[in-house]
């Protein structure tokens, strides 16, 4: 009998000659020390989004500077708006080392910015739970997916259907700020958020497995931060509007 080896485990849980899923060609060494590659980077950048969210709530003269003042303002849109413009030389240069770091640690820090907003003036026992909600959701659909994959779901259909969701989001989003339609609203918003965000991280982490290339960690790991961010954010939206 062969001795145990703990490599096998992470190797696709010792089945099917060690692979994640049934139609595997690569070597699952390598794509286990990318995820966990993938997965440390996403573990500093939640860190950091705690670090930064948790100062721009607890030193409150920022959130009433940000929203009281006219050039509180005006910075807030900024960094609201600088994620987006960052995203596109992080997106050009996210193999190059280490250019690709100083860029995501600065996408980091503007996302957390954005947050540490959102959460200053919600009550705290809100964004506790939809903190709580968001963590047991990313754990149970990742292993959901690590699971399915394992035994040949395929989850690349998504694609398109959540693009859509996503668009039909925006639109929607876009009412709200121009025509108002109430709490009922937010809450209809919030619960679809949610929903859509979801299915990304079950998209993305199928991705993960999949289809990522190594040199690719950056972008891999862009794409399931801002799905638990986004999942968190629309928790918040959702809780803050069935609250009042």
């Amino acid at each position: 009998m062969a001795p145990y080896n703990k490599g096998d485990v992470e190797a696709g849980y010792g089945n099917n000659g060690g692979q994640l899923y049934p139609t595997m060609l690569e070597s699952p060494q390598l794509r286990w020390a990318f995820i966990r590659k993938v997965y440390a980077i996403i573990s500093m950048q939640l860190l950091l989004t705690v670090a930064v969210a948790a100062l721009v709530v607890f030193v409150r003269p920022i959130p009433e500077f940000l929203a009281k003042t006219t050039p509180g303002l005006a910075v807030f849109i900024v960094m609201l708006v600088l994620p987006f413009i960052i995203l596109c030389p992080l997106y050009a240069f996210h193999k190059r080392h280490p250019v690709n770091f100083f860029l995501l640690g600065l996408f980091t820090v503007t996302i957390a910015f954005a947050v540490g907003f959102s959460c200053a003036f919600t009550k705290g026992r809100i964004v506790l739970e939809a903190a709580i909600l968001t963590s047991v959701l990313v754990v149970s659909l990742t292993l959901y997916t690590f699971w399915a994959v394992k035994r040949g779901q395929d989850f690349s259909f998504l694609g398109p259907f959540l693009f859509g969701a996503v668009m039909v989001l925006l639109v929607f989003a876009l009412i709200q700020i121009f025509f108002p339609l109430g709490k009922l609203s937010h809450m209809i918003y919030g619960c679809l958020a949610a929903l859509i965000f979801c299915g990304y991280i079950v998209y993305d982490t199928d991705n993960l497995i999949k289809r990522f290339s190594y040199d690719e960690y950056i972008w891999a790991a862009v794409s399931l931060y801002l799905d638990i961010v986004n999942l968190f954010l629309s928790l918040l939206t959702l809780f803050s509007a069935a609250d009042n």
